[in-house]
C-alpha cells in the first residue's frame, strides 16, 4: 500500500454549526473517522451563524473590524474544539493556532482540526495555505451551496452552475467579493489566488450531508464544482 494521500477540508461553520442547537457535529465526526482510515485529514472549521452573531454584537459596540475578526476567530476555534471532542481519540486533542502547529500536530497521525488564524483572512484562505504547506492532494470546500455559479444564485435567477473550472476562471468569478469580518462568499479571493498559484485541485461541494464528501473521495460521485489545471479525473482519490 502506498503513502496516504492528504486532504484538507474547509468546513463551513454554517454547515457544521448552523446553530448550536441544530449542529451537524456527530454526523461529521462519524464520516471523518472513516476517511482518516484512508487519508491524512486536516479540517479547518469556519464560524458560521454563531460567529456572525458575535461579530454583529462587536460592531454594535463600535469595535473595529480587526478586533471583530479576532472575536470571530475565537468562535471558529470553539467550533473546532467541539468537533475534536466529538472525534475523541481519532483527533489531535488541541486546536492549532497556526499552520506550523497544524503541521506539527499531523505528525501524531490523527485528524487535525483548526479554526481561523489571522484577522482579515477567512477560514477558506487558512485552508488553502494549509493545503499548500501540507502538500495536499486535494482541497475540499464543504459549503452551504452545491458548487460555484457564474453569479450569486441567491440574487440572479439566471446564474449557471459550473461543473469544472480552471483556477483562472475561478479567480475571475470571485474577484470583487467582500472582505470584511464575517464575509460569506462561496470562496474568498485570497483562497482563489492561492489555488491559482499551486497545482492542488479544489472541490467545492454541498457539505450539508457529510456523506457527499465521502462519496466524492471514495467513489468519485459528486455534484459540486471541480477546479483543476488538468482535464484528467481527480476523483476518486485513490
Amino acid at each position: 500500500m502506498g503513502e496516504m494521500k492528504t486532504i484538507v477540508i474547509s468546513l463551513g461553520g454554517s454547515v457544521l454549526v448552523p446553530s448550536l442547537e441544530s449542529n451537524n457535529i456527530a454526523a461529521y465526526a462519524e464520516m471523518l473517522v472513516r476517511l482518516a482510515e484512508r487519508f491524512r485529514v486536516f479540517i479547518v472549521v469556519g464560524g458560521g451563524g454563531e460567529a456572525r452573531r458575535y461579530i454583529a454584537a462587536a460592531r454594535s459596540l463600535t469595535i473595529d473590524e480587526a478586533t471583530s475578526d479576532e472575536i470571530g476567530i475565537l468562535v471558529t476555534r470553539l467550533n473546532a474544539a467541539m468537533l475534536i471532542a466529538a472525534l475523541g481519540r481519532a483527533a489531535y486533542p488541541a486546536v492549532p493556532a497556526s499552520h506550523y502547529e497544524a503541521l506539527e500536530a499531523a505528525t501524531a497521525g490523527r485528524i487535525v482540526v483548526m479554526g481561523g488564524v489571522t484577522p482579515g483572512q477567512t477560514t477558506d484562505a487558512v485552508s488553502a495555505v494549509l493545503a499548500e504547506r501540507a502538500g495536499a492532494d486535494l482541497l475540499i470546500n464543504a459549503t452551504s451551496v452545491d458548487g460555484i455559479y457564474s453569479a450569486d444564485p441567491r440574487k440572479f435567477s439566471g446564474a449557471q452552475k459550473l461543473d469544472r473550472l480552471s483556477p483562472e476562471e475561478l479567480l475571475a468569478i470571485v474577484q470583487g467579493g467582500r472582505m470584511d469580518a464575517g464575509a460569506n462568499n462561496v470562496i474568498d479571493l485570497v483562497a482563489a489566488k492561492i489555488v491559482q498559484r499551486n497545482t492542488i485541485p479544489l472541490l467545492v461541494i454541498d457539505g450539508k450531508h457529510p456523506e457527499t464528501i465521502a462519496a466524492a473521495l471514495l467513489d468519485g460521485v459528486f455534484a459540486g464544482t471541480l477546479v483543476s489545471r488538468t482535464p484528467e479525473p481527480v476523483l476518486p482519490l485513490e
